[in-house]
């Protein structure tokens, strides 16, 4: 079993404030990548999918798609406390996996994440989704970096535990997927015109 962790938590420091629920074409930035989401797992039997957030709009507009939310009161101090709090909500077997999927990268793909977790396999430690040959988010990790995981302090994700030879890389189907939103005006470039 693959279970996603989708990291709707952060602060949003070069945003000027919480970027997840601005709007994008119509709907809350958190959104765009919780649909593809919630769609996508709806189809599959290898996988859960989890919200980690901080903020009650995104845990009640995930209970309102009727996903398991997950409170991180303390994600201000940095991603590692959303990570940990999204771990704490799990039960983990040996051969299980964790997938991590920030909310602020509106246009990553069902077909991308698919082979996400299509990666998920027996003596698979690690995988990512690469975009261009650039390694990016999401990120899959086997139950056994899990105590590593739990290591991360501040603002640390996994980038570290990634390079090794041995991680899966995931291509995307399209550049556009690893756009994500630090600023207002990465927002406003991918607003539709």
């Amino acid at each position: 079993m693959t279970h996603i962790l989708y990291l709707a938590g952060g602060s949003g420091r070069r945003f000027g404030g919480n970027k997840l629920l601005h709007p994008l074409a119509g709907k809350p930035l958190y959104r765009h990548g919780l649909d593809t989401l919630a769609a996508l797992t709806r189809t599959r039997t290898d996988c859960t999918l989890t919200v980690v957030s901080r903020y009650h709009a995104i845990l009640a507009g995930a209970r309102a798609l009727g996903l398991r939310a997950v409170p991180s009161p303390d994600s201000e101090k940095g991603q590692s406390y959303t990570i940990r709090a999204g771990l704490d909500a799990l039960i983990l077997r040996p051969d299980d996996h964790v997938a991590f999927v920030v909310a602020d990268q509106p246009y990553l793909t069902a077909a991308t994440m698919a082979r996400l977790l299509d990666a998920a396999r027996p003596g698979v430690v690690c995988a990512r989704v690469c975009y261009g040959g650039r390694p990016g988010n999401p990120t899959l990790f086997a139950a056994a970096c899990v105590p590593a995981l739990y290591a991360l302090t501040g603002d640390q994700g996994g980038r570290a535990l990634l390079d090794r030879p041995d991680c899966v890389h995931v291509p995307a189907d399209d550049p556009r997927e690893a756009w994500d939103v630090d600023t207002r005006a990465q927002l406003d470039r991918l607003r539709p015109t």
